[in-house]
């Protein structure tokens, strides 16, 4: 979570980092990287100066381009080092929890459990989220690992760097987010 601008300033550096970026700022057409900018810097007005007029700038200036990019994230949900794959849904639920480095690619959703919308996923640190990837109800992904494309995950899995792929999900090898790397 961002409490100050130092913490600002080290999310954005990750982020940037995660997405691969080498130049200062984003290019004009760069809305994914510009997305997450917009997202920390809400994630910090909002933590550590709520009536600030530029609390609600970049709130709104953040909602309308996640419409453009059809991202439903809300505000300190993600760990810093969250690299965005693509533009296109992505949806979290308010009460999940997504770690540091993580990697998330197109029409994801991240959900609460139906019954109880405040029970919902807890995710480790170093995931990779494939496309297509449905993760729902109160379950816990730990460290390392990575997530088949298409997979459903509705229960828990505790074991660091396995892979894990399936409708529903279950565990298919010990390779984790390592056999992943070598492919980005």
């Amino acid at each position: 979570m961002i409490k100050s601008k130092a913490d600002l300033e080290q999310y954005l550096y990750a982020d940037k980092v995660a997405l691969g970026r080498t130049k200062a700022k984003p290019s004009y057409t760069d809305v994914i990287w510009k997305y997450e900018i917009l997202l920390r810097k809400c994630e910090y007005y909002n933590n550590c100066h709520p009536k600030s007029p530029l609390s609600y700038f970049y709130k709104f200036k953040r909602y309308k381009l996640g419409l453009r990019c059809n991202f439903t994230i809300p505000l300190n949900s993600c760990g810093k080092g969250l690299c965005i794959a693509h533009i296109g849904p992505i949806v979290i639920s308010d009460f999940s929890r997504i770690g540091e480095n993580c990697r998330i690619h197109i029409d994801v959703n991240i959900g609460a459990d139906a019954r109880n919308g405040k029970l919902a996923p807890i995710i480790g640190n170093n995931v990779y989220i494939a496309p297509g990837v449905k993760i729902f109800g109160e379950v816990f992904i730990a460290d390392n690992i990575a997530i088949g494309a298409n997979a459903v995950v509705n229960k828990s899995f505790e074991e660091q760097g396995i892979s894990i792929a399936g409708v529903p999900a279950k565990k298919i090898n010990s390779k984790g987010i390592e056999s992943i790397i070598k492919h980005i």
